[in-house]
C-alpha cells in the first residue's frame, strides 16, 4: 500500500532568498466577484453593486471592491504553491490602490522577495515581499508590502 502522508510543495523559510520573484496566474474579475464580495462584507456601496448609479459616476460603470482585488491577490499568490503547507500565519499587509478595477478586467500579481529574518522561536522566519498588482494592459492598480510567517524545513 503506498504512503498518501501529506507533505507541503511550498518552500520553506530557508529555501526563500532576497531578490527572488513570482508571477502569478491571471484572474478576470466578475460580476459574480463583486456581488458576493458584497454579500460577505456587508459593503454595498452603489458605485460596487448599482449599474445606474455607477454609470453617471466618476468611472462611468461598477467598480471592484479594492478588498476585493486585495484578496484574490493574495489567493493568486497562494495559488503559485511557493507557500502551500508551509506558510503558518499571514502577519502585516501596507497598501496602496492605485486604479480601479472593473468587470471583466484581468489581474495577476509580482511578488519580490525583499526581506528575510529568521524567527526561531515562532518555528520559522519572516518573509516580506513586494507585491504589484498588475491589469491587462500591464498598468499598476494596487501595490503593497506583505509579511508571512513561513516554517521552517523539518529537522
Amino acid at each position: 500500500m503506498s504512503d498518501l502522508t501529506f507533505r507541503p510543495r511550498g518552500r520553506y523559510f530557508e529555501e526563500f532568498e532576497v531578490g527572488q520573484s513570482i508571477m502569478t496566474a491571471g484572474r478576470t474579475i466578475t460580476e459574480s466577484d463583486i456581488v458576493n464580495f458584497a454579500g460577505i462584507s456587508g459593503d454595498y456601496n452603489q458605485m460596487h453593486v448599482d449599474a445606474e448609479y455607477a454609470a453617471s459616476g466618476e468611472f462611468g460603470e461598477r467598480v471592484a471592491h479594492g478588498l476585493l482585488i486585495v484578496s484574490i491577490t493574495i489567493g493568486l499568490l497562494v495559488q503559485t504553491g511557493v507557500m502551500e503547507g508551509t506558510v503558518l500565519a499571514f502577519r502585516e499587509l501596507d497598501w496602496k490602490f492605485s486604479l480601479p478595477v472593473m468587470i471583466g478586467e484581468t489581474i495577476r500579481a509580482m511578488f519580490e522577495i525583499t526581506e528575510t529574518k529568521a524567527l526561531p522561536r515562532l518555528g520559522g522566519g519572516s518573509i516580506v515581499g513586494k507585491v504589484s498588482v498588475l491589469n491587462q494592459d500591464d498598468r499598476v492598480v494596487q501595490r503593497g508590502n506583505i509579511v508571512v510567517l513561513v516554517r521552517s524545513k523539518p529537522d
